[in-house]
């Protein structure tokens, strides 16, 4: 008992040395983040000699974690690892992608922006701070970008003028409470810096790096199945995965044309998901519906005995923030595992702008129709991604409050959708399951593009082609998610995780038999955190039986 005592004790140790200098060290931002902000003045350093210091750490953490005996949290300590490892020394985003430098500075302004965990001037005190080390990321980008896929310089140069735009505007919007002309000075020439940084940045994907961008954006093989093992745990050969996942398109496929035919047999099923789009409230009733919904899901999951939500607290539903607009039309802004005061969960939804034509407006509120009102707060709330925020407070694990999977956050609330609507929400309406049938297609198309066109099965063209044809999504849809799948080649999470999900269930229920019910299986899966299914599965069956 002694000796199992001190080795937890050295395990704990090891693991705060591990998150104080692997972790953190090398990603402030995500510090600030979750919580911690002692550090919030510092930026990540972009240069190729922190890199390269930042994987010797890894290698020495790799095998540091490797000596410790079997356990779930030093598995996905392990994973963190080896994944940082591949990205840092295969995949080497940092050589290859320009995005990585505009968005991550980007990124690490908006954490200080979006949560008031301190007073706006202590705040603006740390954008400044960061914004004077802009110069050195940007010398970093210059230094180390070679070869390029043109389709990644391309999308940087693309969000550019947003992210220009961001610090014109949204950025000093944030502070706009801030009186101190000193500190507003400092502020004025730190952000013009950083604007002047980012057209400079611009200019040099334009007029140099573009024309040198011949890279190809595949990553292969063998690197999406080692992508897919260390961030996802799962180890399935690629032509079955494939297997699995068109099974679930043509299921899909099928449910879909057989529900459209439910509504309407006279109608296509596009003519009856365009009459659907133009079923939305008014712009000034937004907010209210929103609110009207989230009660409504509360109320029907604790009826039913769906899942146990720890806290009666809603979601504070607002309108998104100037600065965010651009971002989201609709997100759940939760507070990092240890933040201590700013600790409120924001369900933000993006209204239209007063200065929109009434054609600008239409087109907003569609995507605001009934259908994706309903499936879009149970994806980010009930009992989505706001459910599981709240069980997470109950984690006592640090390695289970900072680090998780894709699949299990995304695969949750993915699988959500279709399970609420399976429990009896919505009495059967033909509509809701008709969109919530297109969101999986969506779904479903991302996991199917991922693994072909990275394995050079599928090129870019014909990706977009298969959103179109097989998704069932818009050709514009269909251009912007497959650009997605360019740099995120394992976006199949989404549907990947709903099915270990519902195969876990499945699982779960034949040996629980009788004793089974699907709120105490909610409840076991939530308490196990983020991980990857294998682990929650290990954990809920007590064996290693395949996750799929």
């Amino acid at each position: 008992m002694i000796c199992g005592r001190l080795l937890a004790q050295a395990s704990a140790q090891q693991v705060d040395r591990f998150f104080d200098d692997v972790y953190f060290k090398f990603n402030p931002t995500t510090r600030t983040a979750d919580g911690f902000h002692q550090y919030d003045s510092l930026l990540e350093d972009y240069s190729k000699a922190a890199i390269t210091a930042q994987s010797h750490v890894l290698h020495a953490a790799e095998k540091e974690f490797s000596a410790l005996p079997t356990d779930p949290d030093r598995d996905l300590i392990l994973n963190y690892i080896r994944a940082t490892l591949l990205e840092l020394e295969q995949v080497r985003g940092w050589e290859r992608n320009p995005d990585n430098y505009s968005s991550g500075v980007t990124t690490s302004i908006f954490v200080i922006m979006s949560r008031t965990f301190a007073p706006p001037a202590d705040r603006l005190q740390s954008v400044i701070a960061r914004e004077r080390q802009f110069p050195a990321v940007f010398e970093a980008a210059r230094a180390n970008l070679k070869n390029p896929p043109r389709i990644y310089t391309e999308i940087a140069i693309e969000q550019l003028p947003g992210i220009v735009s961001f610090f014109q505007n949204d950025v000093p919007a944030a502070f706009k409470e801030v009186t101190d002309a000193k500190l507003l000075a400092e502020f004025q020439k730190s952000n013009d810096m950083a604007i002047d940084g980012l057209k400079h940045y611009q200019a040099f994907l334009q007029n140099d790096l573009l024309a040198r961008s011949k890279g190809d954006f595949r990553l292969g093989a063998n690197l999406f199945r080692k992508k897919l093992l260390y961030e996802e745990m799962v180890d399935l050969p690629l032509d079955k995965l494939l297997e699995i996942g068109m099974a679930d398109l043509r299921r899909n496929q099928q449910a879909f044309q057989e529900t459209a035919r439910k509504i309407d047999p006279t109608k296509t099923p596009q003519q009856i998901l365009d009459e659907a789009t133009h079923d939305h409230p008014a712009p000034d009733h937004l907010l209210q519906s929103f609110r009207d919904v989230l009660g409504g899901l509360k109320d029907y999951i604790t009826a039913h005995r769906i899942i146990t939500i720890p806290s009666p607290v809603l979601p504070l539903l607002e309108e998104t923030p100037p600065f965010m607009r651009a971002l989201t039309t609709a997100s759940m802004d939760t507070p990092g595992p240890y933040e201590k005061v700013a600790k409120e969960a924001f369900f933000n939804v993006t209204l239209p702008e007063p200065s929109w034509t009434p054609q600008q407006v239409e087109e907003h509120m569609e995507g605001f129709n009934r259908g994706t009102i309903i499936s879009t707060a149970i994806h980010e709330a009930y009992p989505g991604h706001y459910v599981q925020f709240l069980w997470m407070q109950t984690i006592s694990s640090k390695v289970r409050k900072l680090l998780g999977a894709n699949s299990n956050a995304e695969g949750w609330a993915h699988y959500c959708e279709q399970m609420l609507l399976d429990e009896g929400y919505g009495n059967g309406d033909m509509k809701l399951r008709l969109g919530q049938l297109q969101d999986a297609l969506l779904r479903n198309a991302r996991y199917i593009v991922g693994i072909q066109m990275h394995t050079g099965k599928m090129t870019y063209n014909q990706g977009i082609d298969f959103f179109v044809n097989e998704g069932y999504q818009s050709r514009t849809n269909g251009e912007r998610e497959t650009k997605r799948g360019t740099s995120n080649p394992t976006y199949l999470y989404y549907t990947l995780g709903k099915l270990e999900i519902m195969q876990l269930r499945e699982d779960y229920k034949k040996m629980r038999g009788s004793a089974f019910t699907l709120e105490e299986f909610h409840d076991r899966f939530m308490g196990e955190g983020t991980p990857p299914i294998k682990i929650v599965r290990k954990a809920l069956l007590g064996n290693d039986s395949p996750v799929l």
